[in-house]
């Protein structure tokens, strides 16, 4: 604690105008809805503010956790005692020709919407997906056929020695829901989308049949993180545990979901207890009846 005083007193002195906050309680920063306080978030308002705060933290070797809209994480319910950067306020969005620049905090529903008004199309599959353009370039997040690598241009981020640094997406390394980022200590700033021009109207009825079609499949009344399993090669996860007869297995204030059986779901005053040990259940059983086992996608903070 003493070196997160040390860094709050610092961050205040070098970056004035940027937001602090200690003891901030993450379930407001989880679409989970879970999780307790963590000891210091700063909120950079630009790009230069998230590199003070990141050279700052590691001069006093703490390691910051960069957060996006936190669509794919856990977070304890005692609290982390750790430093966050969180990068909602890089969320600008430019166009150059057919090409959108979107910063890393925007959320991939307003860059889709973006795109919509602008009249390129490729984005149309991200609408639904409730993370941001940092955490969606990391783990080259995807649904119904599409995914971040068909799209990428170019990412723009900031290297384990705080240099800013720009990667074209040939460089990234995307492989299914993982990026060359998934495992490295880099914050992603911003990242070029190459898109094809086509009528806004037609690009709006695609993105109103994809979200008919999430409505009926996916529980969206439900806080959850998402797809709670990774895909096991050859299988799909929630087709597994819906043979293992899962759907609807609880653990206190946590579901299965009973409209798709890889959400797992808040369905009121769940905690991390809950969720950790509904997901060794199911992986047990799903082991012993089926012999594949499951990993979970979702990332735990601890």
């Amino acid at each position: 604690m003493e070196r997160l005083e040390e860094l709050k007193k610092l961050l205040r002195e070098r970056c004035p105008g940027m937001e602090l906050r200690e003891g901030e309680p993450m379930a407001r920063h989880t679409t989970f809805r879970i999780g307790g306080p963590a000891a210091l978030m700063a909120l950079p308002g630009t790009a230069a503010e998230a590199k003070t705060a990141v050279k700052t933290a590691r001069e006093l070797g703490i390691e910051p956790f960069f957060l996006g809209n936190g669509s794919n994480l856990l977070v304890p319910d005692e609290g982390v005692d750790r430093f966050l950067i969180k990068t909602a306020a890089l969320d600008e969005c430019s166009r150059e020709g057919n090409t959108l620049i979107a910063g890393a905090g925007m959320t991939l529903a307003r860059l889709a919407a973006c795109a919509q008004e602008e009249g390129l199309a490729g984005l149309e599959f991200a609408s639904g997906i409730p993370g941001s353009v940092g955490g969606a370039v990391t783990m080259n997040a995807g649904a119904y056929g599409g995914e971040v690598a068909q799209v990428l241009k170019e990412v723009t981020f900031l290297d384990e020695e705080g240099k800013v640094c720009t990667l074209p997406a040939s460089e990234c390394g995307f492989e299914y829901r993982k990026s060359i980022f998934s495992n490295r200590r880099c914050l992603i700033l911003k990242a070029r989308f190459k898109l094809e021009q086509e009528d806004r109207y037609a690009v709006k009825a695609r993105m109103e049949e994809l979200a008919a079609k999430r409505k009926e499949k996916q529980p969206l009344e439900y806080p959850s993180a998402g797809s709670m399993f990774k895909r096991p090669p050859g299988y799909f996860a929630a087709a597994l545990i819906d043979q293992c007869g899962l759907k609807g297995f609880a653990v206190g204030g946590v579901q299965v979901s009973e409209k798709h059986a890889g959400f797992v779901i808040n369905r009121g005053g769940a905690t991390y207890s809950d969720v950790l040990e509904l997901v060794k259940r199911v992986k047990e059983k799903v082991l012993a009846q089926t012999g594949v086992e499951l990993e979970m996608e979702v990332k735990v903070l601890n």
